[in-house]
């Protein structure tokens, strides 16, 4: 019998972690779960789509929670309304600007270089630390400059 309530008390937590990590203060840093994504114009699956996302991983910027939808701002300054459940608060981060820009070894210019990386590129983000983030794009991580990044620092 206690054995039961335990797995019970076990199921009830393990359910309530994600909906809990998508309930805190904002702004804060998100990103997509899903490979596809439905951006609408109001919090309601009655409200027109405006954009499809297909970009799994793809960092946003929560601004506002209303039951279970987030009002979400993308890289490109776009806002509407998405699922929360199809957002995951892991940190992500996507390379901007016009050129590539240099992965590093390490957090700083004297490090070797490991590759150029191409703007539009999404990763998970890492720790970062003088201007420069750690960034893991399936499994390649390495450094790039914090400038040329969009989803690190503070939302």
């Amino acid at each position: 019998m206690k054995s039961t309530v335990k797995i019970a008390a076990a199921t009830l937590l393990t359910l309530s972690v994600p909906a809990s990590a998508q309930d805190r203060d904002v702004p804060y840093w998100a990103s997509m779960r899903a490979t596809e994504v439905n951006m609408r114009v109001g919090p309601s699956a009655d409200y027109k789509i405006d954009w499809v996302y297909k970009r799994q991983g793809l960092p946003v910027r929560v601004i506002r929670r209303m039951e279970g939808w987030r009002l979400i701002q993308d890289p490109d300054g776009t806002q509407g309304w998405v699922v929360a459940r199809l957002l995951t608060p892991e940190r992500g981060a996507i390379v901007i600007g016009e050129e590539p820009t240099e992965m590093r070894e390490g957090a700083g210019e004297g490090t070797p270089l490991k590759w150029k990386v191409a703007p539009g590129v999404v990763g998970t983000l890492g720790d970062c630390q003088k201007n420069w983030c750690k960034l893991d794009i399936k499994g390649r991580a390495g450094w790039i400059k914090a400038d040329r990044l969009w989803g690190d620092g503070e939302p």
